[in-house]
């Protein structure tokens, strides 16, 4: 009896055995090289990409030898189809891409042993999509709640000097385009300002392009005539701080960057800047890939489906180098406790005494009294409500 006793348990253990080396097979389906493809809708000479590309050089940089990147970039949104096949030719078992083109995920549905990954552009159901289709995105409202209080402090400093008076407390803000992800990082934004100068207020102004630096330019410099004191953006060229430090010789402005620092652009002007950290999503995902793993199961961020945010909690996002010579003495130590009671949870950035009205229905209103949780159950910003009696959209 014991004999039998000790082969079942001798044979459960082999059997465990095998098993286990046929997992380890499975999750290590790349002993050669791990081809990667990006596919970027610029280049390095706007911020966006160049903050985009940042990931990939860490990429190439942790793997040396055993992962070999291909690129595109400056294609448009209608040209996707063409680079994105080459890639898929060149034997890239995943791929990455900053643009907003459908198109990837629909050829996603065509090739189901490649993972297609995707800044998220529109709030979406993963389901309705195939299951190596993924989309991910940074909690951009918190650093922007963030560059708020860093202009909220300035223009304190200013009132409290009487350099300023309360009713000239007016900052501007430019994005691309009328969407949820711009709306929310601009209230965002002014709710970080209020927190410090409640009577401030904000116009803002849409470029109505994805890239354009003379565009975003045109609109900064139009906020800066209206008498904006501190600039801000959810725009992806140096245009809105070219804009501030060509003004700055006749008007008192500032600026607040996004995507990278610009301070090489407008050194007497821009305040701070913040950025995506599109590391940890991207070496996950490859890792994923390396192992034979699920990408959700190894990149470290909250769960949508098969989409992914995060902001401060898990270094999606991050404050970059403050001006210390424009800067306000204490401004570094509110930014690092802000950071900190943003990253644990302390703060609900979207609360107060305020309504907001949807432009595109009048009829849809919102109270923020109660608070509203952003990217709950998307990457992409769902909060597209304009705030009452404290934001203008002047175009």
């Amino acid at each position: 009896m014991k004999r039998v006793y000790i082969a079942t348990a001798l044979t459960a253990f082999v059997m465990i055995l095998v098993f286990g080396a046929l997992l380890n097979v499975f999750r290590s389906p790349f002993s050669g090289t791990l081809q990667v493809g990006f596919i970027y809708e610029n280049d390095e000479s706007t911020p966006y990409t160049y903050n985009f590309a940042l990931a990939e050089q860490m990429l190439k940089n942790k793997y040396p030898d055993g992962i070999e990147v291909f690129s595109y970039r400056n294609v448009l949104e209608s040209e996707t189809s063409e680079p994105l096949r080459d890639l898929l030719d060149k034997g890239c078992r995943i791929i990455f891409t900053n643009g907003c083109s459908p198109l990837f995920r629909e050829i996603a549905a065509e090739h189901p042993d490649v993972q297609f990954c995707q800044v998220s552009f529109e709030k979406t159901d993963p389901a309705a999509f195939p299951e190596n289709y993924h989309t991910f995105n940074g909690e951009t409202y918190q650093y922007q709640y963030v560059n708020g209080v860093v202009a909220g402090i300035k223009l304190r400093e200013m009132i409290d000097s009487h350099v300023l008076s309360t009713d000239q407390a007016v900052v501007g803000f430019v994005g691309n385009y009328p969407d949820a992800d711009v709306v929310s990082s601009f209230t965002a934004f002014i709710l970080g300002v209020r927190s410090i100068v409640p009577e401030a207020l904000m116009h803002v102004r849409y470029a109505y392009s994805w890239s354009s630096f003379v565009r975003e330019k045109a609109c900064a410099k139009a906020l800066i005539d209206e008498g904006c004191i501190v600039i801000a953006q959810q725009a992806h060229t140096f245009g809105p701080a070219a804009a501030c430090e060509e003004a700055a010789k006749d008007h008192m402005v500032y600026h607040i960057g996004n995507h990278q620092s610009m301070l090489d652009v407008a050194p007497t002007t821009s305040l701070i800047s913040a950025r995506v950290n599109w590391t940890p999503y991207i070496l996950g995902a490859v890792e994923a890939v390396m192992m034979g793993d699920s990408i959700e199961k190894t990149v470290d961020a909250y769960q949508h489906g098969r989409d992914m945010s995060a902001g401060f909690s898990k270094n999606w996002v991050e404050m970059l180098e403050l001006n210390a010579h424009i800067a306000p003495d204490g401004t570094h130590e509110r930014i690092e406790r802000t950071v900190d009671a943003l990253r644990k949870g302390q703060i609900t950035v979207f609360k107060g005494n305020y309504t907001g009205v949807n432009p595109d229905d009048l009829d849809d209103t919102i109270d923020l009294s109660k608070g509203f949780a952003e990217n709950e159950d998307y990457s992409f910003p769902s909060f597209h409500y304009i705030l009452q009696d404290c934001i203008t959209v002047d175009n």
